[in-house]
């Protein structure tokens, strides 16, 4: 195997291929959906000769984490074509990606795992988990928060980026687990034309409000929320209020919102809102422990000295003296260690969304100092759950 980079010329060949590993009909219009991803990107192939054996994409974006901004690889058309399985292939293809990450300075890798029993073998944590909602809209739907009284207004898409970038911006610095989208993102991903996912349903529809806005489809009957972001919970009931309120809607569904949600305990009938589904999102990777540990903001003032298991990159392995607070710092040192954790579980509860106490009760985490693990929790509080609505 030769791993080495994929010309931009085939980044269509690179969704043909996706087809062929995840077992999907590639259509027409698959290739202007998903190929502007695979061209952004940085390109990794595995070649057994002159065939593309297996690939991987990583996309050079912006993170959001506690109170900062990282430099990310967004990772991404990964697959193995089966003639080539237990070859190694993928481990080649992930120690190039995390090569390129050094590099280039990118402290923190994510994707979203198609099996996420994969990836913990390389180094990825679970980071942010989310739920489904779906509210009966047949009858109006009665909030216990008064909704922000500012009028709204629908927006052409096209216009959208420039509109809600700054709000979606202001999102981000409040919740962790976003991406920063440029113009092409808000195009191309998150008010794309056509959504795979919802065949049948309209285009994008972008209602605004000063401080919020919320991008939907629509089919006969049913409302379907693909992004909401809202400054303030009377903001928040202002925007599903007017979801609720759309003429002809019998039920308005929302596949993806934060675990913390406000919207079932908004409800003046708990029973208008049902929680669907929850499931493991957003992956993350730390390339780079010691920056990510001092970029992020700390609830507390403390210091632990954390020793970190990380077979795949030697340079995280040891022991770190990590200092959290207003001026953080993490540095190597030989004391004895508060905590032994991998760096796949350090990665978990970076975001502040797993607790390193429930870890600690899974026995993969062990505390060698007692009050360690509560304490550490203590420092990765956050206000707002983590939460991802980034698709890549």
């Amino acid at each position: 195997m030769e791993i080495k980079d994929i010309p931009e010329a085939d980044a269509d060949r690179m969704v043909d291929f996706a087809g062929i590993v995840f077992h999907s009909r590639i259509e027409d219009g698959d290739y202007e959906r998903n190929s502007w991803v695979a061209r952004r990107a940085e390109r990794i192939g595995a070649y057994d000769g002159g065939t593309v054996a297996g690939q991987l994409a990583a996309l050079p974006m912006r993170l959001a984490v506690p109170g900062a901004l990282l430099d990310c690889s967004a990772v991404t058309f990964v697959g193995v074509l089966p003639t080539h399985r237990r070859r190694g292939v993928l481990t080649s293809m992930i120690e190039r990606m995390h090569a390129d990450a050094v590099a280039a300075g990118r402290p923190v890798a994510a994707l979203w795992a198609s099996q996420g029993a994969i990836y913990g073998r390389y180094g990825f944590g679970l980071a942010t988990r989310a739920v489904g909602l779906e509210i009966d809209a047949a009858r109006p739907l009665e909030l216990r928060t008064t909704p922000d009284p500012a009028p709204l207004r629908l927006i052409d898409p096209a216009s959208a980026p420039e509109i809600l970038d700054p709000i979606h911006a202001r999102a981000l610095a409040a919740r962790p687990g976003g991406l920063v989208r440029d113009p092409e993102w808000w195009t191309c991903g998150t008010l794309r034309a056509v959504e795979q996912e919802a065949p049948g349903f309209s285009p994008p529809r972008v209602v605004v409000h000063p401080g919020g806005y919320a991008a939907y489809r629509a089919n006969e009957h049913t409302v379907r929320v693909e992004d909401l972001v809202a400054d303030t919970p009377a903001v928040e009931a202002a925007l599903w209020r007017y979801l609720a309120s759309i003429d002809l809607i019998k039920v308005v569904q929302a596949p993806t919102r934060p675990v913390d949600d406000l919207l079932p305990f908004m409800a003046a009938d708990p029973d208008q809102v049902v929680v669907k589904n929850g499931y493991g999102a957003l992956w993350l990777r730390l390339i780079d422990v010691p920056a990510a540990l001092r970029a992020r903001s700390w609830a507390t003032e403390d210091t632990f000295v954390l020793d970190v298991r990380d077979a795949r990159l030697p340079a995280n392995e040891g022991r770190w003296r990590l200092k959290t607070g207003a001026e953080p710092a993490c540095d190597r040192t030989d004391e004895a260690p508060d905590l032994t954790l991998s760096a796949a579980d350090l990665a978990s509860v970076y975001m502040g969304g797993t607790p390193v106490s429930a870890l600690a009760r899974l026995g993969v985490v062990t505390e060698h100092t007692p009050s360690a693990v509560a304490r550490l929790d203590a420092a990765l509080t956050i206000p707002l759950a983590p939460y991802t609505n980034d698709d890549f």
